[in-house]
């Protein structure tokens, strides 16, 4: 039996509000005689390794007394990180932590965006286009937003 990603979620979510991050996700997978319990978790400004290291603590703490304990047959490996780039933009909070970046918007109405966020207030996306003009996007038009990554070279050449 695999322990159920819903209600670990929902009984380490209150627990980390101290941490000062969000619990984005949680997924369980077996593997072998184990589970490995991956969490997924953010906040504004990112998610740095001493961060993640003080939250896979709290975690571990949860997961090793009752209830939450209850949940596993056997042992589980526990991963904690951050979303990677390729997460969705699809909530509010996603898109301002994707301020300055460049993005791929796909809106409801089947078309596409391509811009950097220059600000997200609580209801649009304001970003600069190919064009000079700011562009507003209502965030209820909005089907999904992607980061698009950007490669820069720092090397300068010289002849």
């Amino acid at each position: 039996m695999v322990a159920s990603a819903n209600v670990l979620l929902e009984g380490i979510r209150s627990a980390l509000v101290e941490t000062g991050v969000d619990v984005e996700d949680v997924h369980v997978q077996q593997a072998g005689r184990r589970e490995i319990v991956r969490v997924i978790v953010d906040r504004d400004g990112g998610v740095d390794l001493d961060r993640v290291a003080e939250v896979s603590r709290k975690i571990s703490e949860l997961f090793d007394t009752p209830p939450l304990a209850d949940e596993f047959v056997g042992t589980f490996v526990l991963e904690v990180t951050s979303p990677g780039v390729d997460r969705p933009l699809t909530e509010q909070k996603h898109w301002r932590r994707a301020a300055k970046r460049n993005v791929e918007v796909h809106l409801k109405d089947k078309s596409i965006v391509v811009g950097r966020i220059i600000e997200v207030t609580d209801t649009e996306v304001i970003l600069q286009t190919s064009g000079n003009e700011p562009v507003g996007i209502a965030l209820t038009d909005i089907a999904r937003g992607l980061v698009q990554v950007e490669f820069t070279s720092t090397v300068s050449e010289t002849d």
